[in-house]
């Protein structure tokens, strides 16, 4: 097993969401609402397809943090004026002030990810993620997230 890349990376998940958790259990926050806390405030505002697609999920995925997101009125979703179909997304102040609170603990939890390694093999190590995702990411459905 220790061999294998789907078991080594499903591990390393598992070690980096439990990393995560211990340094922001406070803050009642998945990885995931992280995420999408984080997408939200590099764009401003987006789409719920959009922010689906920024963090490679599908969208009732996407929908259902966001939802949970908003009950906490760390969120705004309310309907477009341009496409009644649709929803744009954005930060309350309440969602601004948590997702500064967390980035502490976040980037925590990055570096004991890859604590055991020197900068130069962080660098590389991420390199090499970032080569294989772009490489195989249209195998996975995310292609039809931006549709």
């Amino acid at each position: 097993m220790a061999q294998r890349p789907g078991f080594l990376i499903r591990r390393l998940h598992q070690i980096h969401v439990a990393l995560f958790q211990e340094a922001c259990s406070a803050f009642e926050m998945t990885p995931l609402q992280y995420s999408l806390l984080s997408a939200l405030a590099a764009r401003g505002t987006a789409d719920q397809t959009t922010l689906a697609a920024d963090i490679a999920l599908d969208r009732t995925t996407t929908t259902g943090a966001l939802k949970r997101l908003e009950v906490r009125k760390l969120v705004e979703r309310p309907v477009s004026d341009d496409d009644r179909r649709a929803r744009i997304c954005r930060l309350t102040p309440a969602g601004v002030a948590l997702l500064d609170k967390i980035e502490a603990g976040a980037r925590e939890a990055h570096k004991a990810t890859l604590g055991n390694l020197t900068k130069a093999e962080q660098t590389a190590f991420i390199a090499m993620m970032q080569r294989i995702v772009a490489t195989n990411s249209s195998r996975d459905g995310s292609a039809d997230l931006a549709e």
